[in-house]
């Protein structure tokens, strides 16, 4: 019996009492140096998709349920480890004591821990459901700026209809103003996710979904498509530049603004760009009215290509145009067979388009 009370059994095997001590002092020695080693890798603030900085209402309506479950979550842990701390003092084993009386069953604590549950989750969906309606409404506010999202593989379509423009990849928002995002999917399940300016919403074909929110920070905020959508799915990146309200109105006078005429390079460029199959997939308003791909009409303004994935630059264009596969796999756009100077014109073509 002395031996026994001496000895643990690990693994089938009988090993000296001390040693299993030894061996638990040890994990929890090593679990108190990586535990907080990986808690603080988590820590970091300013990231570009962080979903704590807030910069819109409906950011921050998502923040305030998080500190409710947050707090929600402190007390019930402190709460059980409490307890558990206690019965673990309270009822722990000493030598020569008597086995404890069984308890087989107690109504009054099974009601309890059934019902207390039950009241987290409520007091966690009363706010989260109150977010979710009115962030999701419809009908838009007086003055508000409403905007078609058309999620494709692997890039996206904002259309303008009250001001008649339409981009691609990147979205452009006054700050203090509402805006209404129409959220429909021509192809394949798509989830627009800006992390800063509020939650993910599905883009689902066949359904359309709406997001209301008020952006109040300018800025530039990098969004991802959170829908698994195929091959590209992780090269399905968007930008939204959030402008001062009269930086915005500068921004639609451009975007209004009749194109320039091309010269020198870029002219030679628009007359390849015309005579490829381009024009069977882009719009350039007044050149060519493909749908199949992005509008181009205001390219060279952009300050991204393929989704966010390069730099807007004469040589990063020149090798998408010439090898589109090479940069996003399982692109809709195929490689053309451009020569290096083909591509090039219409490189300087597209770039002159501001």
């Amino acid at each position: 019996m002395r031996a026994s009370r001496r000895a643990g059994i690990v693994g089938g095997v009988v090993k000296p009492r001390t040693s299993v001590r030894r061996q638990l002092r040890r994990g929890l020695a090593v679990a108190g140096g990586v535990l907080p080693a990986l808690a603080a890798g988590g820590c970091a603030w300013d990231v570009p998709q962080s979903t704590v900085i807030a910069r819109s209402d409906f950011a921050r309506a998502i923040l305030d349920v998080y500190a409710i479950i947050t707090w929600a979550t402190i007390g019930i842990a402190a709460v059980v480890f409490a307890a558990l701390g206690w019965v673990l003092l309270r009822y722990r084993g000493r030598p020569g004591a008597p086995m404890p009386a069984q308890v087989r069953g107690h109504t009054l604590l099974e009601i309890s821990w059934t019902i207390a549950p039950a009241l987290v989750l409520l007091v966690i969906a009363v706010p989260t459901i109150q977010v979710v309606f009115r962030t999701q409404q419809a009908t838009a506010e007086r003055g508000a700026l409403e905007v078609v999202v058309r999620g494709w593989q692997w890039w996206w379509e904002f259309r303008y209809p009250a001001l008649d423009i339409v981009t691609a990849n990147e979205l452009h928002l006054p700050a203090g103003r509402p805006v209404l995002l129409r959220l429909e999917g021509p192809d394949v399940i798509h989830s627009f996710w800006v992390p800063r300016l509020g939650g993910k919403r599905d883009v689902v074909p066949g359904r359309i979904n709406h997001i209301s929110l008020t952006a109040d920070t300018p800025g530039e905020y990098p969004g991802q498509c959170a829908e698994f959508c195929g091959t590209s799915h992780a090269n399905m990146g968007m930008r939204v530049i959030v402008h001062a309200p009269d930086a915005f109105d500068r921004w639609v006078a451009a975007q209004q603004a009749p194109l320039p005429e091309p010269q020198g390079e870029a002219a030679e460029g628009r007359t390849i760009y015309a005579s490829q199959a381009c024009v069977g997939c882009h719009t350039i308003r007044g050149v060519s009215a493909g749908v199949l791909g992005p509008d181009l009409t205001r390219f060279g303004a952009r300050k991204t290509i393929a989704a966010g994935m390069l730099p807007s630059t004469p040589e990063n264009l020149t090798a998408w145009l010439m090898d589109p596969q090479a940069i996003k796999p399982a692109a809709k756009m195929p490689a053309l067979g451009l020569t290096e100077a083909q591509a090039r014109a219409i490189s300087a073509y597209l770039l002159s388009l501001r």
